[in-house]
C-alpha cells in the first residue's frame, strides 16, 4: 500500500493550468506532490478531507512590496491568509538589496521602511537573510533601478553618468549571480524619472540570455501611458528581454476608457515579444503622496502623514477645507505622506484583469499604518466577487492568472501548478464562500473562505490561523 505525509481526499482540483476543475485526491510527501488522482490504495499520516472544496496551487502575488517583511515578520499572515504562497519582492524599482545609504531615503525607497530596511549591501546578504529568518511564504526578488541609482549617485534628479552605469551593472549582474528574478524599474517616480531611455537599456540588456526578467512601473499611467508602454517594450524587445508591465492601469479621470488603447498596444507587442503584465482588483492606487497626481476631482485620502500625522484617515479635501487652502497646498503642507489615489475607472480595471495575458499583483504596502485593502483581500476579491460573482472570467481562469501563469512569467520552476512532481504549495478554499472584507475605511482583516494552506508541503495557515511552521524558501532564479 502507497503511503504519504498527507492525503487530500475529494477534492475540486484546479490544477493552474486554466482548464476546467476535476474531482481527484492528492498526495503529498516531503515538500512534493507525489500523486494525483483516484488514489483510493494510498493510506497517510495525515488525512484531509476536502468534501469537494477547491484545491488550487498556492498564488502567487507576483507584485509586492515586502522585502522587509519577509525578514521582520516572517509570519506574513496579510499573504498566507489569502493563500498566497509566493511572493515577488523588489517591484517598482526599489528593493532591500543590494543597498547602501550613504544619505537620506529617497522617495519611494521609504516605502520598505525606514533607514535599516535597508541593510543588506549585497544580493546575497538578502538572500542570507531571508534564508535565516525562514518566512512562511516562499520569497523570490528583483533588484530594483532605483536603489541601484541611489548606491552610486548623491542626486537622482539627472541621468547617471557612463561610470555610474558601469557601477550599476556590475551590481546588477552580481546580483543575477546569486539567484535574482531580474531587474525592476519605477521610472514615474521623480528618483528615477530623470533616468534616460539609454539608462535603463544599459541594464536591461545584462537580463539577456540569462531567463531574467524586467518589470516596469510605467514613466506614465496617465495621459502618456502609450508612449510610456512604447518605452517600455521597445527596450525589452530590443535587448531580447521578457517584459511584465507593473500594475497596468489608466490612471486619472481624463484617461477613464482608454484600457481599449492600452490592451490593444499590449497585445500588439505580445504577439512579437514575450510580454506580461499584472493588474489588481481596485479602482484606487496607493503610494507616497505625490503632487503631481493632486486633482480636485479624485479622492485622495491620507494613509500617513510625517509632519502632521493626525490628519491619518482624512481626504486632502477635507483637510484642505479644515485648513482654508486649495488642495495643493495642502498636499504640500502634510509631505512626506502616504496615499490612497481613487482615481480608475471600475471597467478600465475590469478589462485588464480579464485581459489573458493578466496576472495579479497585491502590491499591497505592509508598513502602511492604514493600509490600501488589496495587502489582505486581493486574492479572495478575484475569485469571489470577479469570477463568482460578476463572471468577469472562470473560476479556473482566475486561479491560473494567480498560479501556473505567474510561475511561467517567471520562472518559478516546479511552481504553480497542482502536477505530479511540483513543490507542494497548495490552497484549500471554499469557492462558495470565498470574499474579500478587507474594506478602505477598515483594511486589516483577513478574507473568509480560505480553509488550509501549505507551503513546501508543510501545514501553514489552518483554521483562519498560522500553524507556526514557516516552511517558506528563497526561490533563486532558475531553480527546481
Amino acid at each position: 500500500m502507497p503511503r504519504c505525509d498527507v492525503l487530500i481526499r475529494d477534492a475540486m482540483v484546479l490544477d493552474g493550468s486554466g482548464a476546467d476543475a476535476f474531482r481527484a485526491d492528492v498526495a503529498i510527501s516531503g515538500d512534493r506532490i507525489v500523486a494525483v488522482g483516484q488514489l483510493r490504495e494510498y493510506a497517510a499520516a495525515q488525512v484531509v478531507r476536502a468534501e469537494g472544496r477547491a484545491l488550487a496551487p498556492g498564488f502567487i502575488d507576483t507584485h509586492t512590496h515586502d522585502d522587509a517583511s519577509v525578514v521582520r515578520a516572517p509570519e506574513m499572515l496579510p499573504k498566507l491568509s489569502q493563500g498566497v504562497t509566493t511572493v515577488v519582492v523588489g517591484n517598482c524599482g526599489i528593493s532591500a538589496a543590494p543597498a547602501r545609504l550613504h544619505h537620506g531615503l529617497p522617495d519611494p525607497m521609504n516605502l520598505l521602511g525606514e533607514r535599516d530596511a535597508f541593510r543588506y549591501p549585497t544580493f546575497a546578504s538578502y538572500v542570507e537573510a531571508v534564508t535565516a529568518a525562514q518566512p512562511a511564504v516562499n520569497v523570490a526578488a528583483l533588484v530594483g533601478h532605483t536603489t541601484l541609482r541611489n548606491n552610486h549617485m548623491n542626486s537622482l534628479d539627472r541621468a547617471a553618468t557612463a561610470e555610474q552605469i558601469g557601477s550599476m551593472r556590475a551590481e546588477l549582474r552580481d546580483a543575477l549571480q546569486q539567484g535574482a528574478l531580474g531587474l525592476s524599474t519605477g521610472l514615474a517616480y521623480l528618483s528615477a524619472f530623470s533616468a534616460p531611455p539609454g539608462e535603463v537599456a544599459s541594464l536591461v540588456e545584462l537580463l539577456a540570455g540569462t531567463g531574467a526578467i524586467y518589470a516596469t512601473h510605467l514613466r506614465n499611467e496617465a495621459a502618456s501611458v502609450l508612449p510610456a508602454m512604447q518605452e517600455a517594450l521597445g527596450a525589452a524587445r530590443q535587448c531580447g528581454v521578457p517584459v511584465v508591465i507593473s500594475h497596468l492601469k489608466c490612471a486619472g479621470i481624463d484617461n477613464w476608457g482608454r484600457s481599449g488603447e492600452v490592451l490593444a498596444l499590449f497585445e500588439s507587442a505580445a504577439q512579437t515579444q514575450e510580454a506580461g503584465c499584472d493588474c489588481y482588483p481596485y479602482a484606487a492606487s496607493s503610494s507616497t503622496l505625490d503632487l503631481r497626481q493632486v486633482d480636485d476631482r479624485v479622492k485622495i485620502t491620507v494613509t500617513w502623514s510625517a509632519p502632521h500625522p493626525e490628519v491619518a484617515g482624512r481626504t486632502i479635501a477635507e483637510i484642505a477645507q479644515v485648513w482654508n487652502l486649495p488642495q495643493l497646498e495642502a498636499a504640500k503642507k502634510i509631505q512626506p505622506a502616504g496615499a490612497i489615489y481613487h482615481s480608475m475607472s471600475e471597467e478600465d480595471v475590469r478589462a485588464i484583469l480579464k485581459h489573458p495575458r493578466t496576472m495579479i499583483g497585491s502590491d499591497g504596502l505592509p508598513n502602511d499604518p492604514r493600509p490600501h485593502p488589496r495587502l489582505w483581500g486581493t486574492f479572495p476579491r478575484v475569485l469571489g466577487r470577479y469570477a463568482r460573482d460578476l463572471k468577469l472570467f472562470s473560476l479556473a481562469e482566475a486561479v491560473h492568472k494567480m498560479t501556473g501563469l505567474p510561475a511561467k512569467r517567471f520562472g518559478l520552476s516546479r511552481r504553480g501548478r497542482l502536477l505530479e512532481g511540483f513543490y507542494a504549495d497548495l490552497v484549500l478554499f471554499d469557492a462558495e464562500a470565498i470574499r474579500d472584507t478587507a474594506t478602505f475605511e477598515d483594511p486589516i482583516r483577513p478574507a473568509e473562505g480560505i480553509l488550509s494552506v501549505w507551503v513546501n508541503g508543510k501545514l501553514s495557515y489552518h483554521g483562519k490561523t498560522e500553524t507556526r511552521t514557516r516552511a517558506g524558501r528563497f526561490l533563486p532564479r532558475g531553480s527546481s
